[in-house]
């Protein structure tokens, strides 16, 4: 209105189209629908112009997201005493980062050298068992890893120099190959078995689209196109999204339902409890209630007669898509013509229900949708097996959930419990034991006489369990008391403010997953963590407190308990013995392993990584004057140390002297030497070495460089150049400086590396 308005053209606004019967005919009006093309009617005199027509249509960006996965890789998170997974020598502790004056011996076999200045080298401290310590200099910072487990237990630690390491990486490289087989071998029957390929989107999917009254966030967008591509394959989907509740997962089932629906086929959608189900039922019916599409649920909340009609018409066709518990799996259930099945929360089914949905993937279209945080390191190892979209940006609106550690006190309980109330919204306080929830719930009674409570735990009867949370979405109740085991599919959006008692005794992942319950609509969502006085906690817990506090200061620690839970999420859809194997080698290197074992069966190239040794005798070192905070150096010397391309490093280069002002010598040295050590890595050498007269090139075996253009060289400048039999390169030069000793490194490997 007001765009065109500005353009010299004035409308009314009408609600709908049948109030346009009372208006004369010269008038302008401005209806809100769903209609993407416009259209003329001579009798009525109605001409009617779309949003579409007039601002063009929205463009949708193809969203390839770089799958780069996001490896843990920053350390600044790491703290003195944090255990850590070294590649090669296993599981230490890191005892943090220390300079060294070190003198650099090389292995000049037929030179007589002369004393070797000693140079500064910043080195990482790492622990082992029985007290034997490692110094692991920091352009090797990448064979280090901060071990995170699918648990909070401390893992253990590994002998220096024992072969139990190695023995144990071969065990999880089996394991993983025999998993990743059978993974593949179930890839490779939905490539055989046929399909129903469907049409592209059209105009009425566009119009449906169009009814959508959220904007999608780009995770969801990336969702729907992945899953639309899938459904015009004539192969049988199996596609996993991942997102948490409220980021919009059911819409990319609704879009997919209707698709299939609206080609006449029936979609069956499967939830693990029949709250869920009624959720998801109405959610369905309001956003297809426009359209030709039955919709039924079968779950034991509707009656016998209701179920056995709800039978018939499924398999007479008449009902196009059906919600239910696992009652859909049952043997007399069924359907005329099944299209699609969407899965929600898979690893909440029984093993017998997995076995028949195994069966059913073969040649039915699946969606399965998880709000089990996965990592999207383990999308990379597990794409190829099992298609995955993961939607982890969070909708526009959603605000930041406001936290506060607070000592348990019975007035601050009822401020914040009445406050929710004032905005007509809903409260959890949750307790970690079921032997207390009744008397805290007669105390709470007692408190607030205002609220609606109920309570709810996991030893409650089954049917009671789902009355109680049935209600409280009903908003029958507005306080509910309750243990850790609120309903993680649930969607609330009127339950904004939660209270955890003694947070001291929850895990910090856990208090994440539970405050990740809360804040989910427009309206800001409030966690109060309490805690009894000083003295009445074990010194775990304080500890754990300590940095619960700091984390909720800095919304940092959340992130990363959020890793933590990730890693769990992992777990559990890899099954128990694969978490086992993810407990005893860290996740990150677990991707790794399982990465490799994935390439080894699509009967790709999988070579070792190769380490290179760099001893330029030049000092290149953040100093502490230039970052004073050793956890920022750590954390920039592990990027330094990823680096894969010389590019790489300019941008570094860049952002050092954005945020800490220019870069002194022995900093550019660092990036130089990483530089050098990227180009070594590429051409698969094993290092460089500098003595003040002669640079030497330990190629190795297996270097990847071009035998002509080596010998060419050496045979150009007998006297400057040698070559060894053991595949070492010598060349003599002196450099006073290191920038021109680390040009001519750098032209040597060039002039080397095969042509491209």
């Amino acid at each position: 209105q007001e765009l065109l308005s500005e353009h010299g053209f004035h409308f009314q606004l009408l609600e709908d189209f049948q109030a346009l019967e009372n208006l004369p005919v010269a008038s302008r009006q401005i209806v809100t629908g769903q209609i993407r093309r416009g259209f003329r009617l001579p009798s009525p005199g109605l001409a009617v112009v779309t949003e579409e027509e007039i601002f063009g249509e929205k463009i949708r960006p193809r969203l390839r997201r770089e799958r780069m996965g996001e490896l843990i890789q920053d350390l600044s998170d790491l703290s003195e005493g944090d255990p850590v997974v070294h590649l090669d020598h296993g599981i230490g502790l890191y005892r943090g980062l220390i300079s060294l004056a070190v003198q650099a011996l090389g292995e000049w076999d037929y030179l007589r050298l002369r004393e070797r200045p000693r140079i500064r080298e910043d080195c990482l401290v790492l622990e082992y068992r029985d007290g034997d310590k490692l110094y692991l200099p920091v352009h090797r910072l990448n064979l280090i890893q901060k071990y995170r487990g699918p648990d909070e237990a401390a893992p253990v630690l590994d002998k220096l120099g024992g072969e139990a390491w190695e023995k144990t990486k071969q065990k999880v490289r089996r394991a993983l190959l025999e998993m990743a087989e059978e993974l593949l071998e179930i890839h490779a029957a939905r490539q055989v078995f046929p399909g129903h390929a469907y049409s592209p989107p059209g105009h009425e999917f566009r119009e449906f689209e169009a009814g959508f009254e959220y904007e999608e966030t780009p995770d969801q967008l990336q969702a729907i196109e992945d899953v639309l591509e899938d459904l015009q394959q004539a192969r049988p989907m199996d596609r996993l999204v991942c997102g948490d509740v409220g980021y919009g997962k059911t819409e990319v089932a609704i879009r997919a339902a209707f698709k299939v629906a609206m080609e006449g086929r029936q979609v069956a959608v499967l939830v693990p409890t029949t709250i869920l189900a009624q959720q998801h039922f109405q959610t369905f019916s309001r956003r297809l209630q426009p359209y030709p599409i039955e919709i039924r649920v079968l779950s034991r909340f509707r009656t016998a007669k209701e179920q056995k009609e709800t039978l018939r018409e499924l398999k007479s066709g008449k009902v196009d898509i059906v919600i239910g518990t696992h009652r859909l799996l049952s043997k007399d259930v069924e359907f005329h013509d099944l299209g699609l099945a969407v899965v929600d929360e898979e690893h909440r089914f029984g093993v017998a229900d997995k076995e028949k949905l195994k069966k059913l993937k073969k040649t039915v279209d699946v969606l399965t949708l998880t709000a089990t945080p996965i990592p999207r390191t383990l999308n990379l190892s597990l794409l190829g097996l099992r298609d995955l979209s993961i939607m982890d940006t969070p909708p526009a609106d959603r605000q930041a959930i406001h936290t506060e550690l607070a000592r348990f006190d019975p007035q601050l309980i009822r401020e914040a419990v009445l406050r929710e109330f004032r905005r007509q919204g809903q409260v959890f306080y949750v307790l970690n034991r079921v032997q207390e929830i009744e008397s805290m719930a007669g105390f709470l009674r007692r408190l607030i006489p205002e609220a609606r409570l109920a309570f709810a735990h996991g030893q409650m009867h089954e049917r009671s369990l789902e009355k109680v949370m049935r209600e409280f979405v009903e908003k029958k109740y507005d306080l509910l008391v309750t243990t850790a085991i609120i309903e993680s599919g649930l969607d609330i959006p009127s339950a904004n403010t939660m209270l955890v008692h003694r947070a001291d005794q929850f895990g910090l992942a856990q208090l994440y997953q539970l405050r990740g319950r809360i804040g989910r609509s427009k309206e800001r969502g409030y966690a109060y963590f309490l805690i009894p006085g000083p003295g009445l906690i074990t010194p775990e817990a304080a500890k754990r407190l300590k940095a619960l506090k700091e984390f909720t200061e800095l919304g940092s620690g959340f992130r990363l308990a959020g890793h933590d839970l990730q890693i769990r999420g992992a777990g559990n859809i890899l099954g128990r013995q694969q978490s086992g194997h993810l407990a005893r080698v860290g996740f990150e290197l677990f991707s790794q392993l399982l990465n490799e074992a994935i390439q080894k069966l699509k009967g790709e190239e999988v070579l070792p990584e190769i380490e290179p040794e760099l001893k330029l005798q030049v000092p290149a070192y953040l100093p502490e004057s230039y970052i004073p905070s050793a956890k920022e150096r750590l954390s920039w010397y592990k990027r330094f140390s990823m680096v894969k391309e010389e590019s790489e490093i300019k941008d570094l280069r860049e952002e050092l002297l954005d945020r800490y002002g220019p870069r002194p010598e022995e900093v550019e040295n660092l990036a130089q030497v990483m530089a050098i050590k990227a180009l070594l890595k590429k051409v698969r050498a094993l290092g460089v070495e500098y003595n003040g007269q002669m640079i030497g090139l330990n190629l190795g075996a297996e270097a990847r460089v071009d035998p002509d253009r080596v010998l060419a060289l050496v045979h150009s400048a007998a006297k400057r150049f040698r070559l060894t039999p053991d595949h070492r390169l010598y060349a003599r030069h002196a450099f006073s400086e290191p920038a021109a000793l680390f040009a001519e490194v750098k032209q040597l490997l060039n002039q080397i590396a095969p042509v491209r």
